[in-house]
């Protein structure tokens, strides 16, 4: 069958059973395997809805290869509408790989996830956006590992997928029983692979998902895997280094700037106040450089994250 619908299923363990929905595309000549996965992050909608665009534009009889999409890895996140973490563990599901099989739930989706979908690929691209509460500039990531044949695929990928800012990230996990994120899990274990930021704020607005369909269109050309696809760049904004802005304080959030913003070291990115409206904290850059993203909901806790600011490689 050249399009098989399937669950993948996770079974109960310390808490409840779940399960996790996948579209295998076989072509009709042999060739890369290409996983495709959405939802690691349940509020996070331009992915998912993406996959399902991709799905139906596919002709098996045009494709070399095989495409394997993971519709809604979290599933429940995405019922429950859950930013960042699981309702059932509390766990953000994006830093528990390769996951474990007896684990909580979500380290049995990321266990299933790495056995299932990652060992059995060749390339994989981890599709996200900006979480419910995050405000996003469309980004990618590209790791850097200090081997030369994997960085060179992973830049490929990158330029293949068509958005033009680039996160140099050097500080992944080394380690394959340790690589906490999805795109490290493959990278560890040999697969080329990149993390796409696409869309935010909990929308699903049709250029934060069409920008993601064209942009697995240009990896499926440059992989050889569909002859006509948007071309690759040939140049890129490169941000090196970018940081993560954490909260020192739980509160309410007030943000000051817009993604896309330029801002030197020691501009203010956002205030907290205490519950009854007492300024306590301040975030500030650390860098000079461009707001990639910054959290715009009003709750926040002690430690985590409220915005981040890449500097552009001169």
């Amino acid at each position: 069958m050249p399009i098989e619908s399937r669950l993948i299923d996770v079974p109960a363990g310390p808490d409840a059973a779940t399960f996790i929905p996948v579209t295998t595309i076989r072509g009709s000549r042999p060739g890369p395997v290409l996983a495709l996965i959405a939802g690691n992050h349940g509020y996070e909608y331009p992915p998912i809805l993406a996959l399902q665009r991709v799905r139906g534009q596919i002709d098996p009889a045009e494709l070399t290869g095989t495409i394997v999409m993971v519709h809604v890895a979290n599933m429940p996140a995405f019922l429950g509408r859950m930013v960042y973490f699981s309702p059932v563990d509390g766990r953000n599901l994006n830093r528990v790989y390769p996951g474990k099989k007896d684990g909580t739930v979500s380290e049995r989706i990321a266990y299933a996830i790495t056995t299932e979908v990652i060992e059995k690929a060749d390339y994989v691209l981890d599709l996200h956006c900006g979480d419910g509460n995050e405000w996003l500039r469309p980004y990618v990531y590209q790791a850097v590992t200090r081997d030369a044949r994997m960085d060179e695929a992973v830049a490929r990928l990158v330029m293949a997928f068509g958005i033009d800012h680039v996160v140099v990230d050097r500080n992944r996990p080394t380690d394959p029983a340790r690589s906490v994120y999805c795109s490290t899990t493959a990278i560890t274990r040999g697969k080329p692979a990149m993390t796409i930021e696409s869309g935010s704020l909990g929308r699903t607005d049709d250029e934060s998902i069409e920008r993601i369909v064209a942009g697995i269109h240009g990896v499926l050309r440059e992989l050889g895997m569909l002859p006509a696809g948007p071309a690759p760049l040939t140049q890129a904004v490169y941000l090196d280094p970018a940081e993560v802005l954490t909260s020192p304080e739980t509160g309410l959030l007030y943000p000051h700037v817009a993604p896309d913003q330029a801002v030197t070291k020691g501009t203010v990115l956002a205030h907290i106040t205490d519950f009854f409206g007492k300024r306590i904290a301040e975030i500030t850059a650390s860098l000079d450089g461009l707001v990639l993203y910054i959290v715009t909901t009003p709750p926040i806790t002690k430690g985590q994250p409220v915005g981040c600011v890449g500097a552009p490689r001169k």
